[in-house]
């Protein structure tokens, strides 16, 4: 019989120990490549989901609060009085205050507005009613909610600390800019009507307060009401 030559002996015994470590070498470049391109996959997919979901959001609240705004009813407009009188003094007056929190713009806007709307059979029917716009910081997130109140001229003042609907959340800041007769700008209203109103929605993009999707849009108020003077 031929006696074993040291390749069939290798060859009988296995790998050798460096053929195992490359081995293990290559694989595990395999695995980490792959597991950083299914990561990076599902980070993208995630992103552009938080991404549509703000879109939503913006689209959603600013669908909303223009609604209102173009539906203003201001008691010292000049314009043809509503059927029904106001309930209170102040009711139908425009009011926007220009507030912080923990440093970021978080603005308040209320007045009067017949885009009331019902959610439930108690609810009084359609007519004017007063909007409010107003932020609260979120106990769950880093944001703020932003929160629509809805009254009826001919309803009681609301209990205190009852809050309005939430209208979106992670909200980075609220800005609202109004816009006089000769086109100076304001951060604060309290007396008659501004010509136009520009609305800014910041939200939170991620984890990263630092990074935000800011939207603006405006709207003309006088031509909604339709007072805008003739010369």
């Amino acid at each position: 019989m031929k006696p074993p030559t040291s390749k069939d002996l290798r060859h009988q015994n296995g790998f050798t120990l460096l053929e195992i470590m490359i081995a293990i070498f290559i694989l595990a470049i395999v695995l980490t490549t792959v597991f950083a391109s299914y990561t990076a996959t599902f980070r993208i997919v995630g992103e552009t989901e938080s991404q549509a979901e703000i879109y939503e959001m913006a689209r959603i609240a600013f669908e909303r609060i223009l609604e209102d705004l173009e539906s203003v009813v201001f008691a010292g407009s000049g314009a043809e009085e509503p059927e029904d009188e106001f309930a209170e003094e102040t009711f139908g007056e425009f009011i926007g205050e220009d507030l912080e929190i923990e440093g970021r713009s978080a603005d308040t806007l209320s007045f009067a507005s017949r885009a009331h709307l019902v959610f439930g059979e108690q609810d009084l029917p359609s007519g004017t009613a007063e909007i409010s716009y107003y932020v609260e910081q979120d106990d769950d997130d880093e944001g703020f909610i932003l929160y629509r109140s809805d009254r009826p001229q001919l309803e009681e003042e609301p209990d205190q600390g009852a809050r309005g609907q939430p209208l979106c959340n992670r909200v980075a800041s609220v800005d609202f800019t109004y816009y006089d007769a000769e086109g100076e700008e304001h951060d604060s209203w309290e007396e008659g009507l501004p010509e136009r109103v520009s609305i800014s929605l910041e939200f939170l993009r991620g984890s990263d307060p630092e990074s935000t999707l800011k939207f603006v849009t405006s709207v003309a108020l006088r031509v909604a009401l339709g007072t805008g003077e003739e010369e």
